[in-house]
């Protein structure tokens, strides 16, 4: 059953899910990220999790990071974290410095021409089951390029665990599925951090443009454009959001449909609320929007609307009710109101063996 027809259930249809996610879930997408909305909400025991329970066909899966990930402490908080335990038969893609720290037997597939700050790039395939730190791809780019390497090695499923809250992982652009850790240390006030991360899942809601638009739209890399009456692009000529007032009325003299290829502000947003019609605006997915959420809902409530080229898959949300500074909330209350605002399952991995 898919997640979407578990929206409405409460906690009976939770625990059925719990028992209903299936390796085949994930197998159905080429590329999953787990992302976090800060540091310490529980990306790792999400990862882990899964780990665990693709074990048994570990050899279709590939794992890699941005960033480094699987520390046995926090560098910033100085906590103690959970280390990534990557199952037998599995592909893995690090850093020199980190392969030849690993703690399990691996066998050498490649090592890339690409540098990072720590060395090559290491492609190898897990012998026995056992820990690593991983350091994959610097950027975004160099995640797509090896994604799409991985096919070569008849592996249908590159999970990338995100360093930090790197949302960016999250686009559909990099990778096709996401998992979102969320928790505690985004805010010790329930309500608070329901409302944070609820803005988050509305984002990656957000409702995809007709497909026709789709195709043309994916091949616009910069700039401001109208989108006439009859779904025509036309370039405002425009290289930045921040040159819009410029045009006054001219803005809209093609439609009320407008396409920024960069990332929606505050400031934009404030100005399009101001206009005189509803304004459709159309960006590339969720992760462009870097407004807060007080911004966003005013341009709704207005009569805006966005619209995303490509929308994002969201199969998770996970919590963690403990933050670094020692606060712990109550896990099940938690749990039970982040479902009842998102009107979908939510768990917390730890309690789930």
């Amino acid at each position: 059953m898919p997640i979407s027809q578990l929206a409405d259930c409460g906690l009976a249809c939770w625990r059925i899910f719990v028992r209903m996610f299936e390796v085949a879930d994930i197998l159905k997408y080429r590329s999953l990220a787990i992302v976090g909305l800060e540091k310490n909400t529980g990306k790792t025991e999400c990862l882990n999790y899964i780990l665990r329970r693709v074990k048994g066909k570990a050899r279709k899966f590939a794992l890699t990071s941005v960033g480094i990930d699987g520390e046995s402490r926090d560098q910033v908080c100085q906590t103690p974290k959970p280390e990534i335990e990557v199952p037998e038969g599995m592909v893995f893609v690090t850093s020199e410095k980190h392969f030849l720290e690993k703690r399990l037997v691996a066998e050498v597939l490649d090592i890339s021409e690409e540098r990072t700050a720590l060395g090559r790039l290491v492609t190898a395939r897990a012998i026995t089951a056992g820990k690593v730190l991983l350091s994959g791809p610097a950027d975004t780019g160099g995640l797509k390029l090896l994604i799409a390497r991985m096919k070569e090695r008849n592996i249908q499923t590159t999970i990338v665990d995100g360093a930090l809250s790197r949302l960016s992982l999250a686009s559909p652009a990099v990778t096709e599925a996401m998992f979102l850790a969320t928790g505690a240390a985004v805010s010790g006030n329930i309500p608070e951090l329901v409302r944070k991360t609820k803005f988050v899942y509305e984002l990656i809601g957000l409702e995809e443009v007709e497909s026709e638009l789709q195709d043309v739209l994916d091949c616009v890399e910069q700039g401001v454009w109208a989108i006439d009456r009859e779904g025509k692009m036309v370039d405002l000529h425009l290289p930045s959001i921040f040159m819009l007032e410029k045009m006054g009325t001219d803005l809209f003299r093609y439609g009320n449909r407008l396409f920024v290829a960069g990332a929606v502000s505050d400031k934009l947003l404030q100005y399009l609320k101001v206009q005189k019609q509803s304004v459709e605006l159309v960006i590339r997915d969720f992760t462009r929007v870097f407004a807060k959420p007080e911004s966003y809902y005013a341009f709704l409530r207005k009569g805006g609307r966005i619209r995303v080229v490509h929308r994002s898959r969201l199969l998770a949300v996970t919590i963690n009710p403990v933050a670094p500074s020692g606060l712990v909330l109550d896990s099940d209350r938690l749990r039970d109101v982040m479902q009842e605002a998102l009107k979908l399952p939510v768990y917390d991995v730890k309690r789930i063996k």
